[in-house]
């Protein structure tokens, strides 16, 4: 168990000090596991993200594939920590990643031996009502949503963190 949630499983790391202005994480935890989900890699951030990622599974991923009638095995991470700005652009400010406060999930692994992709399921009449569900879910418990529909950066992933927006949650 780590930040205090027994959802969560993995391990405190050191603080991550960058010489970059914002980037860094205080207390980063590596979570291998969110809610009975295993995650492909692991990824370093900070509790506040990793405990919203499990509320986020366990109200609505894990619920999404029952309601497929399998279970929810693991999902693909693609990013988590990283010191860089917002897509990559030169002169943009810093991620959320930059700060330990964002994950990006590519797939879905489900207990029947299917993977839903981002990609391919996004545009599927099959996996897009899943994916749609999901999508829309996690506007609230994360401040910044992103997928396919949001621009090229994100057409294969979901960019979920945990960023505050005056006007509400940013979800595209």
């Amino acid at each position: 168990m780590i930040c205090d949630d027994p959802r969560l499983s993995g391990q405190a790391v050191t603080q991550i000090v960058s010489a970059e202005p914002g980037c860094g994480i205080a207390q980063p935890v590596r979570v291998t596991e969110v809610s009975g989900v295993r995650l492909s890699r692991p990824i370093t951030v900070n509790c506040r993200l990793a405990s919203r990622l499990a509320d986020w599974m366990e109200d609505s991923a894990v619920p999404a594939a029952l309601s497929l009638g399998t279970e929810l095995v693991s999902v693909d991470t693609v990013a988590s920590y990283s010191c860089r700005p917002r897509n990559n652009r030169a002169g943009a400010k810093v991620s959320e990643h930059g700060r330990g406060n964002a994950v990006d999930i590519a797939a879905f692994n489900l207990a029947n031996g299917r993977q839903v992709t981002v990609l391919e399921g996004w545009q599927s009449g099959r996996d897009r009502p899943f994916l749609a569900a999901l999508h829309k879910r996690a506007c609230g418990p994360f401040g910044t949503v992103l997928g396919p529909n949001s621009d090229r950066y994100h057409r294969n992933h979901f960019h979920l963190d945990i960023a505050e927006h005056s006007n509400g949650a940013y979800c595209r």
